[in-house]
């Protein structure tokens, strides 16, 4: 059983030195999903731009400014304000606009204001970029503007597709052909798509690369949280799956530092896809998991491994692989048998999404969890993604929005086994709502203020967002508890499809979407309030035990205790990020 092989951590260590080694191997390689993740933040970067004309330029104007190019006038041309006026050499005057360009019908002098006729006409994809901050980007090289400017802001949404069916794929390919095979196939697919990517010719080929290497990081996120959780024992392992989400962090601040350092889109694809590559010299020599070799029955290579653990770890190893496979009768016996006498046999039938619904308090607290999941994922990556549009120095937020993350996972592994779940992430959701409704009210020419509001949002919703798996687990009996996990992160992943596009509605107010995830989150928030606390209670086997969560404890509950509370983790680790 699952419980006989947790026994192993006992004797070999919960996180000695092979696991510590092949953990942060691992992580390290997880670090590569947080920079892909984020990575097109800069590559579908919009420099200001403005139309062109056939002919050489001799002249420009703008309000009262000069200047003998476009090029020159460009770090000040505001859209919206009036056009750029520009002479040719063959004497034509134009009037510039982003999209639009307007031919002067025989001029007198040459004036920014002229009360003739021009004909106007859209611009033939003649564009002249300012590239004071962006070398090239995959729009300046393109022409990803005006009419195809949908293109471009399809880039991100479409590798997030790829993330959600890459997480589909490699989940349950993992549980058949082993967590090892996978892990070496997802990330030599990441280094070769990624490198890929920054030699693809043109913009389906782009898109194209960019959702297979979505669905291979995904998988290898997915199965790299089931690897570490089935490498460490129970009592640190709510702190390495936790951080498995800050080498995702730190991803995220090496886009920032690459995109600051790097400002042609390819090198920078190139850097960002070859800065993990060491670990494709480490991954090979990878074991596979104790608990995927019990569960297929190989007996051999299970006890094979175990006792190269303990040789690294520098124990005697006195543990075989028979032992674990006779029922545990100290320590399980007794709670065992009284089970037995509660509960009568119950026939096996086949549960469905729809069990998370069965009464109305589970579809209740169904409906919360899914919206915690939601709002951790819509939130993530509002806020990393939109950090840019923020004012400031873009790359500055960019890295700051990495950093929050960090001490949040501390802050939330300390918090949530102190204070409780509910009355960790309840407070974390509310204060992201408060924050971001405080944006709102900042004056325009302050940004420090509102990148500092913005920041708090992501500390506090990556607070949520790295509690809700356990809690998720805790919630919910142990026959429907892969589903409700497997569920929420599937919520996650539409949360995470959806974020991009939200982010894009900063067109319409620069604070808008911030403004959206805070009203979210904050009604989410108070609805948390409403959802039991978990902390000490044991995890519960049937529907009724976990419908009755948060009623009067009884003496009994408290007896069996805290002990098992983490077994939560019951090996299904399907994750978020994914």
């Amino acid at each position: 059983g699952k419980m006989s092989v947790e026994r192993i951590f006992d004797h070999l260590g919960h996180f000695k030195r092979f696991q510590a080694c092949l953990y942060f191997a691992a992580v390290f390689q997880a670090i590569a999903c947080g920079i892909h993740y984020l990575a097109s933040v800069f590559l579908v970067q919009t420099p200001n731009f403005v139309c062109g004309v056939p002919g050489n330029i001799t002249d420009v104007l703008y309000g009262n400014q000069t200047a003998s190019s476009l090029e020159d006038i460009l770090p000040v041309f505001k859209p919206g304000t009036g056009p750029l006026v520009a002479r040719t050499a063959g004497g034509q005057q134009w009037e510039l606009g982003r999209c639009r360009r307007a031919l002067r019908i025989d001029p007198g002098g040459f004036a920014y204001n002229f009360g003739g006729n021009a004909t106007a006409e859209a611009c033939d994809g003649n564009f002249v970029y300012d590239h004071t901050e962006v070398l090239q980007s995959i729009v300046t090289q393109w022409d990803l503007v005006c009419e195809k400017e949908w293109l471009a802001k399809l880039c991100q949404p479409t590798f997030m597709l790829g993330v959600l069916i890459g997480a589909l794929v490699f989940g349950d390919v993992a549980d058949r052909v082993g967590r090892v095979k996978i892990l070496m196939l997802t990330s030599v697919c990441q280094f070769g798509f990624g490198v890929s990517v920054a030699f693809a010719g043109n913009y389906y080929y782009f898109v194209v690369l960019r959702f297979l290497l979505a669905m291979v990081s995904s998988g290898y996120l997915v199965v790299v949280f089931v690897y570490v959780t089935e490498f460490t024992g129970i009592k640190v392992r709510t702190w390495t799956s936790m951080h498995v989400h800050a080498a995702f962090a730190v991803g995220v601040m090496v886009v920032a530092l690459t995109g600051y350092l790097v400002r042609v889109w390819w090198i920078y694809q190139l850097v960002l896809s070859t800065c993990t590559s060491p670990f494709l010299l480490l991954c090979w020599k990878f074991p596979e998991t104790p608990f995927y070799l019990m569960a297929k029955g190989r007996h051999e290579d299970a006890q094979t491994l175990l006792d190269s653990i303990a040789r690294f770890n520098g124990l005697e190893c006195t543990l075989t692989v028979q032992e674990l496979l006779e029922p545990e009768e100290r320590e399980n016996g007794r709670a065992l048998l009284r089970e037995a006498e509660e509960r009568p046999p119950q026939p096996e039938k086949k549960l469905s999404i729809l069990d998370l619904f069965s009464t109305w308090r589970m579809a209740g607290r169904t409906c919360t969890v899914w919206a915690i999941w939601f709002i951790g994922s819509l939130g993530y990556y509002v806020f990393s993604l939109g950090s840019v549009n923020l004012g400031g120095n873009q790359y500055m937020n960019l890295f700051l929005a990495g950093a929050v993350e960090l001490p949040s996972y501390l802050v939330g592994c300390f918090a949530m086994d102190r204070i409780g779940r509910k009355k960790t992430c309840a407070p974390a959701l509310l204060l992201a709502g408060v924050a971001c409704m405080l944006i709102i009210v900042v004056p325009d020419d302050i940004d420090a203020l509102a990148i500092a509001l913005a920041m708090t949002g992501k500390f506090a919703i990556a607070i949520a967002f790295g509690l809700i798996y356990l809690y998720t687990c805790e919630l919910y009996p142990t026959i429907i508890r892969s589903l409700a996990v497997g569920s929420g992160s599937m919520m996650c992943r539409v949360g995470s499809v959806v974020a991009p596009f939200c982010v894009y509605l900063a067109d319409v107010w620069i604070y808008l979407p911030q403004l959206i995830v805070g009203i979210l989150a904050f009604v989410i928030g108070v609805l948390t309030l409403l959802l039991p606390e978990t902390l000490g209670k044991p995890l519960t086997t049937t529907l009724q035990e976990a419908e009755a969560l948060g009623n009067q404890p009884s003496k009994k509950d408290s007896a069996v205790g805290y002990k098992n509370a983490e077994v939560g983790l019951e090996m299904n680790h399907r994750e978020a990020k994914a």
